[in-house]
């Protein structure tokens, strides 16, 4: 289980958890006297808070421990396999040979594993569906007979609804301290809209309860009346704060059930938009706004993103979907005030969401198409994955990512730059990855380099370097700069000066330092997810078409070649 730490001092939470707990107590003591001098009144008296039944009533059958072992991946030495590791999670039978768990629990596996209540026997099982942005996932068994003699009479739990505030929730698990099944009982206290830790830039409902959730809880049902109310995921240290857990609520988890039931997880749509309050009366009156404290003012709309060309800054959203939204960037769902954004999580990709703004002091009606907003990842946490990286005679080339990020401890300010306004600058445009060159395996041939580690690489023998991929054609393709064809010239931005090697030295160095340090391969590329945005591959068009006009043109100008002259450019 991943433990979310606030920025909040020790000192305050465990002043709030004292304050809160003796109160009660007191004003329910203080309260029976004076009733009885007054004569009786007639009180709607509300119902007691929903207490789940007695726990043998609970389908424990149904909840499984999830037995993981894990492969970490090496951002440090990318050709390296990593390290080994494993865990242990709960999870629980939603549906026939499927057990919902978190994507925490199974993340960068290499086996899993999953035991019965009463059962000794470990079932093999496989990931079927993740979803890394609200770290949920699917899993069944690998062998359908073994499941079918397995659960036989098994029924999955039933999903229920949102739980009120004040109402009694159980979580059931596998949480360390013990082998056998634990049962926890608590109170939901808070119903927010709050980051995931999993991929640490995600932010969905989520659930407070006061019930004991640790580590080995994570992808565990929490119950009230026996049906399912949410997935425990989450919580703080009890060195920053006391019985404070988070659970996955239930339009999340029915969100990721219905995605996948055609085999595929099609991700979170996002609007794309940054908002501000507009609750400044003399702001109101700037835009022309009536004081009703309704409506957010767009600050910004990724042109990546769906509302990229439709929302323009400055625009005032006032409702969505039909409720109105609050100045506070609030609105009103089943009774209770939650964020705006709420509309969107619900809905899927190329679902439609239908706004009222204000433009230019008067009312409009538009109509978003919603997507994926891919370019926010390069924050995110990535899990399943090999590192890209390109190794050459000893420099190591490597996309920027949050793990990349993390493995180098990074403290360039330009590398820095780029990894935090990559989205909000639309960066992305000009470099779909920006590459960094992230280490130099020492070797004779690449002696005096180490000032351009952990630079970000503009340009390689003069092509321009935007995705991993360039850098490979750039280094072993026909690219060199004029005057300069028997030697690689690297120049990175900030570096006045390039860095220059020898071509027909570095091609000898490149096998030696690959048997010295006893590399593997030499290089992993995938394409990456962003050259799927429509205004990233509309850019990249017309940079790879600028490119080959300003190579023609130096084609033209050069000189003709002697054979003896040519075989020389090629070394």
């Amino acid at each position: 289980m991943r433990i979310s730490r606030p920025v909040f001092p020790l000192a305050v939470f465990t002043v709030i958890g004292l304050a809160m707990a003796s109160p009660k107590l007191s004003f329910a003591q203080d309260a029976a006297p004076t009733a009885a001098k007054t004569a009786p009144a007639e009180v709607d008296i509300p119902p007691p808070p929903s207490v789940q039944a007695d726990v043998s009533e609970i389908e424990f059958e149904s909840i499984v421990r999830v037995e993981v072992d894990t492969k970490q991946p090496n951002y440090r030495v990318p050709w390296n396999i990593g390290g080994m590791g494993n865990g242990v999670g709960t999870g629980f039978l939603v549906g026939k040979n499927h057990f919902l768990t978190n994507a925490h629990v199974v993340s960068n596996n290499r086996l899993i594993y999953i035991k019965k209540t009463n059962d000794p026997r470990p079932y093999k099982a496989r990931v079927l569906n993740v979803a890394h942005d609200c770290d949920l996932a699917l899993l069944e068994i690998e062998d359908p007979a073994e499941f079918d003699r397995a659960f036989s009479g098994v029924e999955p739990l039933v999903i229920g609804e949102i739980p009120k505030l004040n109402t009694t929730v159980i979580a059931v698990g596998y949480p360390i301290g013990g082998e056998r099944i634990s049962v926890t009982r608590g109170v939901v206290s808070r119903i927010d809209f709050r980051p995931y830790s999993h991929s640490g830039v995600d932010f969905h409902l989520t659930i407070q309860v006061d019930a004991a959730i640790n580590p080995g809880n994570s992808g565990g049902p929490v119950l009230q009346d026996n049906k399912v109310v949410g997935v425990a995921f989450q919580g703080y240290s009890g060195a920053v704060a006391q019985n404070t857990g988070y659970m996955i609520p239930v339009p999340v988890v029915s969100r990721f059930l219905n995605d996948v039931k055609d085999g595929t997880y099609d991700h979170y749509v996002d609007l794309a938009t940054q908002t501000i309050n507009v609750l400044n009366p003399a702001q109101r009156v700037a835009l022309g706004l009536p004081m009703d404290d309704v409506g957010v003012m767009v600050t910004e709309a990724d042109p990546a993103g769906a509302a990229g060309g439709i929302l323009k800054t400055g625009d005032v959203l006032l409702a969505i979907d039909g409720h109105v939204i609050a100045s506070d960037g609030f609105i009103e769902i089943e009774g209770e005030r939650v964020n705006l954004n709420e509309i969107i999580e619900r809905k899927y990709a190329g679902d439609t969401v239908k706004l009222e703004i204000w433009r230019d002091r008067k009312r409009e009606n538009i109509v978003i198409e919603l997507e994926r907003f891919i370019p926010y990842l390069i924050q995110a946490n990535t899990y399943d994955e090999q590192p890209n990286f390109v190794l050459f005679a000893g420099l190591q080339f490597q996309p920027l990512d949050r793990n990349l990020m993390a493995a180098h401890s990074i403290k360039d300010l330009q590398v820095r730059y780029f990894y935090s306004y990559f989205s909000s600058e639309a960066l992305y445009k000009e470099r779909p990855q920006v590459i960094v060159l992230t280490a130099v395996l020492p070797d004779s041939a690449n002696t005096y380099l180490q000032p351009y580690v952990q630079k970000v690489v503009d340009t390689i023998n003069g092509k321009k370097i935007r995705v991993l991929q360039d850098v490979w054609d750039a280094l072993h393709g026909n690219f060199s700069e004029e005057g300069h064809e028997d030697f690689h010239v690297i120049r990175c931005l900030g570096e006045g000066r390039p860095l220059v090697m020898g071509r027909a030295t570095a091609r000898e160095a490149h096998e030696r330092i690959m048997a010295k340090y006893n590399v593997g391969f030499d290089n992993h590329i995938e394409e990456p997810e962003i050259l799927k945005v429509e205004a990233v591959r509309e850019s990249a068009k017309e940079a790879e078409k600028k490119e080959k006009k300003t190579k023609e043109k130096s084609d033209k100008k050069k000189p003709e070649s002697s054979p003896a002259s040519a075989s020389a450019a090629a070394n």
